[in-house]
């Protein structure tokens, strides 16, 4: 188990290879991917039960990234967990690459191919129900972001899940207020959230999605039995470096050459920090590090 300074290390250097990556390939939804990367985190490193021997095992966990145009983030953790070489990502958004910018099945480790808005819930119900029907002990975890919820079949698959009592099931709301046109709560307001999910059977629990020990709590385990548990992480768009965050422009946005100095300068101070882990070590110096 890592411990909270390796996971908070480990975020920096998710950052930092996420902005590269989007860099790279001159394409990416920035904003998005920042402000998942400490979910993502906490899931890969701390509570699913999958690893690349195992990914087709059918007890596995399963996730699935309804906001799939956030891949970029999934991408870097799936990497480093082994699931495919990092290299693999000098193909990022090239003719003919399977790492495009959405989750694809062609990828180890994606379960779903998502980024049609409003799916990745409904998929997380039907998964959901088959391990109901055949007694498995897996759980299945849906990342939502907070614009999505502007869709309908995700309010279907919220009261499909509480009828079901699919208390296997976890939605995680990436609740950063913004989306590409603007403040979630102008472009449609989803507000009172917990309310909402509430009132359609779900046991709810909003953290700072930016915690790490508040995620793994909320996290490790259903909230309810007999209930679908949902999380809503508040988080800041762009979180991690000062000039993007919660700035709706870098929904969709890829640095220039100085934005992108100025933001690794921002993570390499902040990752200076920790001095058992330097700034050019590979992610695999923090697993090895001393606990604090």
């Amino acid at each position: 188990m890592f411990t909270d300074l390796q996971l908070a290390q480990k975020s920096l250097r998710y950052r930092r290879d996420i902005l590269r990556w989007i860099k790279h390939a001159g394409a990416g939804h920035t904003g998005g991917s920042l402000s998942c990367t400490d979910i993502l985190n906490v899931l890969y490193n701390r509570i699913l039960r999958i690893t690349p021997a195992t990914r087709l095992d059918p007890l596995r966990d399963r996730y699935v990234q309804s906001k799939g145009h956030c891949v970029e983030a999934l991408f870097v953790v799936l990497a480093d967990r082994g699931f495919f070489p990092a290299s693999d990502l000098e193909t990022l958004c090239r003719y003919d690459s399977h790492y495009v910018g959405h989750p694809t099945r062609k990828v180890p480790g994606i379960e779903q191919n998502t980024g049609a808005l409003g799916h990745g819930l409904p998929l997380g119900t039907g998964m959901a129900i088959g391990g109901k029907l055949d007694a498995a002990p897996f759980r299945v975890f849906t990342l939502l972001g907070d614009g999505e919820l502007a869709e309908g079949s995700n309010w279907e698959a919220a009261m499909a899940a509480a009828h079901y009592k699919l208390d296997n099931l976890t939605a995680i709301v990436d609740c950063n207020t913004l989306q590409i046109t603007g403040r979630t709560r102008d472009v449609m307001s989803n507000e009172p959230l917990a309310e909402k999910f509430a009132a359609f059977g779900w046991a709810v629990r909003t953290v700072d999605g930016h915690d790490l020990a508040a995620l793994t709590a909320a996290l490790a385990a259903p909230l309810a039995p007999g209930k679908p548990s949902v999380i809503i992480a508040r988080t800041v768009k762009g979180r991690g470096v000062s000039f993007m965050e919660d700035v709706g422009k870098w929904h969709h946005g890829v640095p220039n050459d100085d934005e992108y100095t100025r933001a690794l300068a921002e993570i390499d101070a902040s990752l200076a920090k920790f001095p058992e882990l330097r700034v050019g070590a590979s992610l695999a110096d923090a697993r090895s590090a001393p606990s604090p």
